[in-house]
């Protein structure tokens, strides 16, 4: 991987820039005073991935120069990671070195950690595992006291869990999240609680009942249940899925649904264009509900046409964006019948151009 350099005397600079970037490039909408949130300058990431370099009877990890997957420096240090992975990363290695077994045909390991103190590491192989591999990689497991996965083509072995479990404090209350290795989680955990509570705080007088697309595990859903009577989330991943739904039974959480159905077949589902066996196996009735507001979290390739029409037809509509150029052709329909309220920048990606914004918007009167 290509990572940035960590300078904390850079930082607060390098955000100013973010903002007038932002500013000039969403100078063509009428936009409401900017919302900063920042990110810790260093320990801030709970993912990585790092290769694995072999030399000789040496084992490193390896840093590529941007956009060249040839040209690449040993990592000797890693200030942008979370304390756990940095405890760990290193220590790693050192085991590794002495034993054959477990280093031989090694290209890759994977790190995910919590904000709770919670670390997952993934060890991927261009090699298949056998069970003299599991027999060393469960005194790996007896060494460090954390959990640890094998993974080789077409093959996981997973040591105990394949999951983390995280506690972010949220609006006063402990949120429990289910966070499964090798499917997405927010890699910037600080930020993240930033996120919750904003969309906390815009969605507060709402009222009536959320409706929200690409949930995920339910990072959002989680927080901002409280908000409203009720709620209906969908995502199309079955394994995030599966984690939405520990995290609502965790989370003590009663007016949530899941349904694992894509934004394009909620749409038609809601316009009665077609019967779904997913939705009646799940005992929902979409006539009961009163959607005030949609909550939208898209990837980097934003929201489709028909997506956008369907979104423009709840009255409050809070998005959160991980593309400022999508973001911005969205909105170009969105204000045609909403009006930006808030705007948020949220700094996940410290010392890259990266960051994240979160926008909401309300319907212009008569519209």
């Amino acid at each position: 991987m290509a990572l940035p350099v960590v300078d904390p005397s850079q930082y607060d600079a390098q955000l100013s820039e973010k903002k007038t970037d932002i500013e000039q490039q969403f100078a063509d909408f009428s936009l409401p005073g900017i919302e900063l949130f920042e990110s810790a300058k260093t320990a801030y990431r709970l993912r990585a991935e790092f290769r694995v370099w072999h030399e000789g009877d040496d084992l490193y990890y390896v840093m590529f120069q941007p956009g060249d997957k040839h040209q690449h420096s040993r990592l000797e240090t890693c200030p942008m990671v979370s304390e756990p992975i940095q405890q760990v990363m290193f220590k790693l290695l050192d085991y590794l070195r002495p034993n054959e077994l477990l280093r031989r045909r090694l290209f890759q390991v994977d790190f995910l950690s919590t904000l709770s103190g919670e670390v997952i590491v993934s060890l991927l192989y261009h090699k298949a595992l056998d069970e003299a591999w599991i027999e060393e990689a469960k005194k790996l497991k007896d060494h460090f006291g954390i959990h640890f996965i094998g993974r080789s083509r077409k093959t996981k072995i997973v040591m105990d869990q394949d999951y983390a479990l995280e506690r972010m404090p949220v609006g006063g209350r402990e949120l429990i999240y289910k966070q499964v290795e090798n499917s997405f989680t927010q890699p910037n955990g600080g930020v993240c609680v930033k996120m919750l509570e904003w969309a906390l705080d815009v969605t507060r007088d709402a009222g009536g009942d959320l409706v929200e697309l690409y949930c995920g595990n339910g990072n959002f859903t989680m927080a901002l249940a409280q908000n409203f009577d009720k709620v209906i989330a969908t995502e199309i991943a079955k394994v995030s899925v599966d984690a939405a739904q520990y995290n609502i039974a965790a989370n003590q959480v009663d007016n949530v649904k899941i349904l694992r159905m894509s934004s394009e077949e909620f749409s038609q589902a809601l316009q009665g264009v077609r019967e779904f066996r997913r939705l009646k196996q799940s005992g929902v009735n979409l006539a009961d509900y009163n959607f005030s507001t949609v909550l939208v979290d898209p990837p980097r390739s934003g929201l489709d046409d028909e997506t956008v029409k369907q979104v423009a037809e709840y009255d409050n509509i809070v998005y959160i964006s991980c593309n400022p150029e999508t973001l911005h052709e969205n909105l170009k329909q969105l204000t045609l019948t909403h009006r930006l309220q808030r705007f948020a920048l949220f700094d996940q990606f410290p010392y890259t151009h990266h960051l994240e914004c979160g926008v909401y918007l309300t319907r212009k009167q008569g519209a």
